[in-house]
């Protein structure tokens, strides 16, 4: 089928005007970054100057929570436009080979992906021009994995990646909770690279057309290994961790415990999770992490004076947000695969100084992939009726807004949450529910009493009315969900 040939651009009306012709779109996401760990967003610990100005200058969405809690299903559901449940994308290694991003090319957009996506197969188009691509850091002799731009300038330098395979003839491995320094030059870190190569770009493409430039940065997800120029404040600081008692440990449901033992037993992304660590073994891998960011965060600094200086920003759209937050032993666990806020609340950040009035946060419920009809929107694309993503537009604008009263998130049984079919969360403002499915124990908190959920209310006799009203609500969830998007995929059929 033939594209249709666009011989002008139509010009588009934010009651800005500066804002004139289609917008340059700049969409930075992160891997497994926690909603609280830039300073802006009131995390005196943290040192993210750069962050922080997308945070002053921008539009804050403080309460913005993914639909799944790991990479590929989450990041499925923010470039589609739908749950899990209809992609039927659960897990990282199911076939994803279509996004929104393909509404954007056949428009007029310069479609780009620098750094991680986490489709699969990794070099699937995707509705992209061109694609520089930089998965999982660790990730060896995997196809979906093996052989991206990142492995190809490390073999071109000489340098052998550090990895796994190598990580597990340390001494220190299984005590490390995944926290290591990068010994090779800095400029060869995976979030370096992902950095130099966006800025390289900007620098080099010309400008002819209104552009979409997706930046995947492989961190702070594990191994947690920046350089030590960033580590070493980090490991000088007295960082925020989460006490855990047995009580809480004890009264975890069934399939969180056979977590914390699969954790413990199989090494994810190198890292063991010691069932009892030492706050010292805790306190070290919070300050790697942590330095990661802070390392993420010199880089979106370089890119924002880029796209300044090669005039992107004139009429320019930066976002900025994470694909799922990371646990670090808080409630005992490991990573992500958990529905803990820690998991499942992420940053959404919209920074467009010449566009949209910055210096505001938007505290109500919305979920990550609502961002995706948005940005269609900015790009005056019609977004299809079949959407489960509902745009965040009108609240960016400083319009009438109206916030989900509920938002979900789901994951499949897989090598990992092994002890259960399928596990759901429901939450409002108020409650949280997790459900496993066939399974009696479940999770339920109140969110306004018990902010760190800790106290699981799931089996108190006061709080059945709550319980069964958010199980109901979950149920006609599904049902809604299914005749909303009965016809979804009909292009593609």
């Amino acid at each position: 089928m033939c594209k249709p040939t666009y011989i002008s651009i139509t010009l588009i009306n934010y009651d800005n005007p500066v804002m004139t012709t289609r917008p340059n779109i700049i969409f930075i996401i992160t891997d497994q970054q926690r909603f609280d760990t830039i300073a802006a967003l009131g995390n005196d610990h943290m040192d993210t100057p750069h962050m922080d100005r997308l945070v002053n200058e921008g539009v804050s969405f403080d309460n913005c929570f993914i639909t799944a809690a790991s990479c590929a299903p989450a990041r499925a559901s923010l470039f589609t436009g739908y749950y899990p449940h209809t992609t039927g994308i659960f897990k990282n290694a199911d076939s994803w080979k279509r996004s929104w991003i393909e509404k954007l090319s056949d428009t007029g957009y310069r479609c780009v992906n620098v750094g991680k996506m986490h489709s699969y197969p990794y070099h699937t188009p995707l509705g992209f021009h061109e694609r520089y691509v930089v998965e999982n850091k660790d990730r060896y002799l995997e196809e979906r994995y093996f052989f991206d731009e990142w492995d190809k300038a490390l073999k071109a330098r000489g340098l052998v990646k550090q990895q796994r395979e190598s990580y597990r003839k340390r001494a220190d491995y299984k005590d490390a909770l995944g926290a290591f320094d990068w010994e090779l030059p800095e400029d060869m870190h995976p979030d370096m690279f992902v950095g130099d190569t966006a800025t390289w770009w900007l620098n080099s493409y010309p400008k002819t057309e209104p552009l979409f430039l997706q930046i995947g940065f492989p961190g702070p997800h594990p191994p947690y290994d920046p350089t030590k120029r960033f580590s070493e404040p980090y490991l000088k600081k007295d960082l925020p961790l989460m006490e855990v008692s047995q009580e809480e440990l004890d009264g975890l449901p069934e399939p969180l415990k056979g977590l914390r033992q699969h954790n413990n037993e199989v090494d994810h992304d190198s890292v063991v999770l010691d069932l009892e660590p030492s706050r010292e073994q805790r306190h070290r891998q919070r300050a790697h992490y942590l330095a990661n960011v802070s390392m993420i965060d010199e880089k979106v600094g370089e890119i924002l004076t880029t796209l300044e200086r090669q005039g992107y920003l004139e009429n320019g759209i930066v976002i900025f947000t994470s694909d799922h937050g990371d646990c670090l032993t808080d409630h005992g666990h490991s990573q992500k695969w958990t529905m803990y806020d820690l998991v499942t609340r992420v940053p959404m950040v919209v920074w467009a100084p010449n566009i949209y009035k910055g210096g505001r946060s938007i505290e109500g419920l919305c979920q990550h992939m609502d961002i995706g009809p948005a940005i269609l929107e900015m790009a005056g694309i019609e977004v299809p009726h079949t959407f489960e993503a509902q745009s965040i537009l009108p609240a960016i604008q400083g319009k009438d807004w109206t916030p989900r009263e509920y938002v979900y998130a789901e994951q499949i049984k897989d090598g990992i949450l092994t002890e259960t079919e399928f596990m759901s969360m429901i939450r409002n403002e108020e409650w949280k529910l997790v459900h496993f499915l066939h399974m009696k124990c479940g999770q339920l908190f109140n969110l306004k009493d018990d902010p760190d959920e800790v106290v699981n209310l799931w089996d108190e006799p006061a709080a059945n009315g709550v319980k069964q009203k958010l199980l109901d609500q979950l149920r006609e969830w599904h049902i809604e969900s299914q005749v909303h998007t009965h016809d979804w995929a009909a292009e593609w059929r």
